[in-house]
């Protein structure tokens, strides 16, 4: 961990300045800079434990502890926020569409962090190069694209039927906030949207009485009210997540428990996460204007082993998260002194389950209408990877295992192997287009092989990356 100096005067930053790192200002204004960190991870870390039918208090609690482990892994050279990762939403919806367990879901996300970890070891000691001979941007864009849009029946047959309406509103209220709010409430339009679908369920809950319709906790349509706070009002103000208990319907601490099957599902959502990891070290480092090349390994080891810490106690999977880098660039205050204050502010959130309580309870029409907009978004950031590195689907040795595997995926189509064993959607998607294009590449025609598979030089392409948001 950095030892941090105090910068200028601590209290201001001049012109063409920025606060590195291994500097902080006065202790005030770095809590008040943690905070605004916090705030910033808020609303996406905690909603997508909601869909996945995870614990966002656990996942709030755990945010904090893997960011603190995660600046001290990168000996605090890189300013980041570990926050609950949207790259196993996928993999965990197809586990629940199977009748998979919620310790299953997280048995399989423990294994994928192993993975990760390994993978980023292997990078460490090799370099990223052999990575990118791996997975160069046709092939990450494709399986990000893939994971984004096979989960649109999740949206259409789970959340959108409990409150068509409040989620079409939420909807609308999403994307009118991203492109009319500026600067920070721009990147909080989220929370913001989710705070409006929550006291719209709660007026027409007055106003109009019970809705009938799909209720997950039931499982069947029945007749309810939108907002139901029958476990706030029982919840501890101070405490840990509670320990789940199935029998009452309550996801919490719990061991995980491991399949195969279900492990296979999951293991895409770790090239979207290298992908992520590597983006977001790139910004960082293009904004410091220091050298982090040789922390990518260890960036890397990081989220694998927070996402391991974290699901084997029934919580979430973490990864680097834009909506800070944000802030960074915002404040011009790169310091992890502010990391660590947002770190140990996300502890002190996880311990109160009556705050897990009221996030637990968000309407499921609220839900709908943002996953409608976020499940597109993981999508279409596949074609940002293609767009910034100037893919050339003009080649075939692109085009084609591409279009074989987002059809795979985004149909759901399935190949069973055994009768117990099964590739699905997004698994069978992600081996197709890895596995097609290096053959693809091994037996193309010299011309198709030397043509670049990129429409730009490389370095035009990583300048631009740098300095866009690449979450």
């Amino acid at each position: 961990m950095a030892i941090w100096k105090i910068h200028g005067d601590g209290k201001n930053i001049l012109p063409g300045e920025v606060v590195a790192p291994n500097e902080r200002l006065n202790w005030g204004r770095t809590i008040g800079l943690g905070g605004q960190h916090v705030v910033s991870m808020f609303g996406a870390t905690f909603v997508f434990p909601i869909i996945m039918g995870l614990n966002p208090q656990l996942a709030i609690l755990f945010s904090g502890f893997c960011t603190l482990f995660f600046l001290l892994v990168v000996k605090g050279k890189i300013p980041s926020y570990l926050g609950t990762s949207a790259s196993f939403v996928g993999g965990v919806a197809a586990i629940r569409a199977q009748g998979g367990t919620t310790a299953e879901v997280t048995g399989s996300i423990l294994v994928a962090g192993a993975v990760l970890a390994v993978i980023g070891l292997a990078i460490h000691f090799l370099g990223g190069g052999v990575l990118a001979k791996i997975l160069p941007p046709v092939v990450t864009g494709a399986v990000v694209m893939l994971i984004g849009f096979n989960l649109a029946p999740v949206v259409a047959t789970v959340y959108w039927p409990q409150d068509q309406w409040v989620a079409l509103a939420v909807m609308a209220a999403l994307i009118i906030a991203s492109v009319a709010l500026r600067g920070f409430l721009g990147r909080m339009a989220i929370f913001l949207s989710l705070l409006f679908g929550y006291a719209l369920s709660w007026i027409l809950d007055r106003g109009l009485g019970t809705i009938t319709s799909f209720d997950p906790n039931a499982g069947a349509i029945t007749e309810h009210f939108r907002v139901d706070w029958t476990g706030v009002g029982a919840a501890d103000w101070f405490g840990l997540p509670p320990t789940s208990d199935a029998a009452n319907g309550i996801v919490g601490i719990h061991a995980p428990s491991f399949s195969l099957t279900f492990i296979v599902l999951v293991l895409p959502g770790v090239i979207a996460l290298i992908a992520e990891n590597a983006g977001h070290v790139k910004a960082v480092a293009e904004m410091t204007g220091e050298d982090l090349d040789p922390m990518m390994g260890r960036a890397l080891v990081a989220d694998g082993l927070a996402t391991v810490m974290a699901s084997a106690a029934g919580g979430s999977p973490t990864t680097t998260y834009a909506e800070n880098i944000g802030v960074m660039a915002a404040t011009r205050v790169y310091s992890t002194a502010a990391y660590m204050v947002a770190g140990l502010v996300a502890i002190a959130l996880g311990c109160s389950p009556k705050f897990g309580a009221v996030i637990a309870a968000t309407p499921g029409g609220v839900l709908g209408g943002i996953t409608v907009v976020l499940y597109g978004m993981i999508g279409l950031l596949g074609a940002k990877i293609w767009m910034e590195h100037g893919v050339d689907f003009g080649n075939p040795l692109n085009l084609m295992p591409v279009a074989a595997g987002l059809i795979l995926a985004i149909g759901d189509t399935s190949l069973q192997i055994t009768d117990s064993f099964a590739l699905t959607g997004i698994s069978l998607g992600t081996i197709a287009v890895i596995v097609l294009y290096h053959l693809c590449r091994a037996i193309a025609p010299a011309e198709m092989r030397t043509k670049s598979p990129e429409r730009q030089p490389a370095g035009e392409a990583e300048s631009r990356d740098r300095h866009r948001d690449p979450q």
